[in-house]
């Protein structure tokens, strides 16, 4: 008989089970059936080739979380070492270039005929033909920082040749190349489900486990309060936990990660499914996203135990969360737990190459007499609506929360002392920005060019710039966090030094020109550098505070030379380093 592509569940259940086996051998099938479906892959196999030419070590992994994101593609390791050739995955043309201080570093976009792109970050330079290309235009524009979306007929590749070589630029943490496949909604997509292929036969790790109670009538072990349980391991390598008492809505959570076999990293997982007496009642498959969305990171986990613990945990109910990685999704996830009815709870966490590890929770429905309450011990005093702009005021200082700043309605501790003001602690995910307004009229002219709002971090209280706008007598911060802020004053002047050459010397032999620059106020806003008066290129390392201009570069001609380099902090101090060099 020819295969229909449809299962038929009933055809293949036995009908002399006793209802435990029943509910276990349900189970089965019904992982069997997803399993087989997940194996028809939409995506094409064998398209996309390696983009470098060693064994793929990965560093992480798609949809990791990451502060405030989800990771966006794979990272490969490169030996430690910056300079391996890294190759076109497939035929197609460079439709975009971006050379940043931050970020991506230096990223080649290659968009492909089957409609899909891939890119490739965090480089150290590009093959000749396309590095000539990006120059001519950082000339022209007299920039380091560039974005062009180049011709289809500009640069046109073909699969597996050289256009870039690794590095560790933007906002690399080592050496590494960043690699991602995106559809053409530029939506970023696990370059595995395309075959690229990564040695992985080690079950994914489990860490921890907490219950929540929901809301003020629901309970677990008699509290109120969140309870992490004791994972207990089992031979087969999965986990059960104590037996637990509930009562009311309730939800769970895990920290999970990931290793491959060649790498001692703690990545990302491909899934986590839970399952209620048998049925699945939520799913998150973390197979594609989209970057709008990627800031809903923040309320999948439990922000308040990750700023305070350090420790991700992945809540496994929608908590008024519109990721799209959602699936199967029975009653957001949570669990109604009622008095005297006994349930067993099934967590499994997957990795991209199925393995998979499982925890078994038996909760006892049992209606206690609390020993723990919930209680909110903060001084809060402003109730701020999800759905409504809020304002909020006192003295020289005013906030405006704009309607959805914040996933549902909280209370806020505001609170005033002098030129500082306390917006609650980071605890609580935002959905967008808001802004903090200082009125400076009782400052004199000279201060007032000199002020700017920062946010207070770490036990120091250490002063963070913040992108502050002034108009007329106000300042206007705008920020995605809660915490602490204060006027602070900058009227400190840049630092310049030369790093590799000295007045009047000859650098005839000379491949680079370096120089460090570094602002301890407001940092580092700009840079400006000529010879002879004519504009030169140099790049910036934030990491090492390096500037770097290359000689082969060819724009110096000149045997006597004047260098000089301007550079501006965000509150518009600068300074000027000259000096004169020569070259034969």
């Amino acid at each position: 008989m020819a295969y229909s592509g449809q299962i038929d569940i009933l055809a293949i259940i036995p009908t002399n089970l006793g209802t435990a086996f029943f509910m276990r051998y349900i189970l089965f099938i019904f992982l069997l059936i997803s399993t087989f479906s997940e194996s028809q892959n939409k995506y094409p196999q064998d398209y996309f080739c390696p983009p470098l030419e060693i064994p793929l070590i990965l560093s992480g992994t798609f949809a990791e979380l990451r502060s405030n994101h989800f990771h966006s593609g794979l990272d490969i390791k490169t030996k430690q070492r910056v300079g391996l050739k890294v190759k076109a995955s497939a035929s197609g043309y460079v439709s975009r270039i971006k050379v940043s201080h931050y970020g991506y570093g230096k990223a080649l976009y290659i968009t492909h005929p089957n409609g899909y792109t891939t890119v490739y970050a965090h480089l150290q330079k590009f093959a000749p033909k396309i590095e000539a290309y990006i120059k001519q235009h950082q000339y022209k524009q007299e920039s380091y920082e560039i974005e062009l979306f180049p011709k289809a007929e500009d640069l046109r590749i073909e699969s597996e040749i050289l256009i870039a070589y690794s590095g560790n630029s933007g906002g690399s943490g080592g050496p590494h190349l960043h690699y991602e496949i995106r559809d053409n909604a530029e939506r970023p997509i696990n370059p595995m489900l395309f075959g690229i292929d990564i040695k992985d036969t080690t079950k994914p790790m489990i860490t921890s486990i907490y219950a929540y109670p929901i809301d003020n009538n629901s309970s677990i072990n008699q509290s109120n309060k969140k309870q992490k349980l004791h994972l207990i391991p089992l031979k087969s390598g999965d986990y059960t936990v104590k037996n637990i008492e509930a009562f009311g809505k309730i939800g769970f959570g895990v920290s999970s990660t990931d290793r491959q076999d060649l790498a001692a990293n703690k990545n990302g997982v491909a899934s986590i499914q839970t399952f209620l007496n048998g049925s699945k009642n939520f799913e998150i498959d973390f197979k594609r996203f989209s970057f709008d969305e990627s800031k809903h990171i923040n309320k999948l986990i439990d922000y308040e135990h990750y700023k305070t613990k350090k420790e991700r945990i992945q809540k496994l109910y929608k908590d008024n969360n519109p990721l799209s990685m959602y699936k199967s999704v029975i009653n957001n996830g949570y669990l109604i737990i009622k008095d005297s009815v006994h349930s067993v709870y099934k967590i499994r966490v997957n990795d991209y190459k199925n393995n998979d590890i499982w925890i078994t929770v038996s909760i006892k429905g049992k209606k206690n007499k609390l020993k723990e309450v919930q209680t909110n011990n903060s001084q809060t005093s402003q109730l701020v609506h999800a759905n409504e702009t809020t304002n909020l005021k006192e003295g020289n200082i005013s906030v405006n929360i704009y309607k959805g700043t914040f996933y549902e309605d909280c209370n806020l501790n505001f609170k005033i002392k002098n030129d500082t003001l306390t917006l609650h602690k980071d605890v609580i995910p935002l959905q967008k920005s808001y802004n903090i307004n200082f009125d400076i009229s009782k400052y004199n002219i000279e201060d007032k060019s000199k002020l700017y709002i920062s946010r207070l971090v770490g036990y120091k209280n250490a002063p963070y710039y913040i992108a502050t706008k002034r108009k007329e007598n106000t300042l206007i911060g705008t920020t995605k966090t809660l915490g602490t802020f204060a006027l602070t004053r900058d009227d400190s002047n840049p630092n310049i030094t030369a790093i590799n050459f000295k007045k009047g010397q000859w650098l005839s032999k000379f491949r680079y020109l370096k120089v460090k620059i570094d602002d301890k106020g407001s940092g580092v806003s700009n840079y400006r550098a000529t010879v002879n008066g004519k504009w030169i290129l140099m790049e910036y390392d934030y990491k090492t505070k390096i500037l770097t201009h290359d000689f082969n570069d060819s724009i110096i001609s000149a045997t006597k030379n004047n260098f000089k380099l301007i550079v501006t902090d965000n509150m518009g101090n600068s300074s000027i380093f000259e000096t004169l060099f020569y070259r034969k």
